[in-house]
């Protein structure tokens, strides 16, 4: 099973594709899609969308976790996050892939055993999970592969808990 782990946001929407081989996990792709501060939102959402379909052509996952929106004191910075967002449910919707959404903390207690970990410890640990040599850059892309972790580790739980082998 593949797992795409997105980290939406307008500048950087962090990617990251997990496969999951019989238990261990190997990261088959990692990376971020940026767009540029001054061209119009409508722009940058269209450069997100191409890209993500794009990764979705390379890699072919089976579903797709995505962070969930959360409330930021900065109200323009959450709108143009909710929008980067609702492009991407909207590719992935498209592509007709299943969809996990998950908060930060659930993910950070996923990969770490501990929901308000740092991003440094995040990034150790992703590293450490997927026995990548170097820690993953930028932040964006260490994060949804933390969220692809988390999605795997997600529908592991659920197929054991229905008595499915996956």
């Amino acid at each position: 099973m593949i797992i795409l782990g997105i980290d939406p946001g307008i500048a950087d929407t962090g990617w990251g594709a997990v496969e999951d081989k019989g238990g261990k996990l190997k990261c088959l792709g990692y990376g971020s899609i940026k767009t540029k501060a001054g061209l119009p939102t409508a722009d940058r959402l269209v450069i997100i969308a191409a890209e993500l379909k794009k990764i979705i052509k390379q890699f072919a996952p089976d579903a797709v976790a995505i962070e969930e929106l959360f409330f930021a004191k900065n109200v323009k910075t959450a709108m143009v996050v909710g929008q980067a967002r609702g492009v991407i449910l909207l590719a992935v919707q498209q592509a007709a892939l299943p969809i996990a959404e998950f908060k930060p903390t659930q993910v950070k207690q996923a990969v770490a055993a501990y929901g308000a970990a740092g991003k440094a410890q995040v990034q150790k640990m992703v590293a450490l999970i997927l026995g990548l040599k170097e820690l993953p850059r930028p932040d964006d892309a260490a994060d949804a592969l933390a969220m692809a972790i988390c999605g795997l580790n997600s529908l592991n739980f659920l197929a054991k808990k229905q008595g499915k082998k996956r």
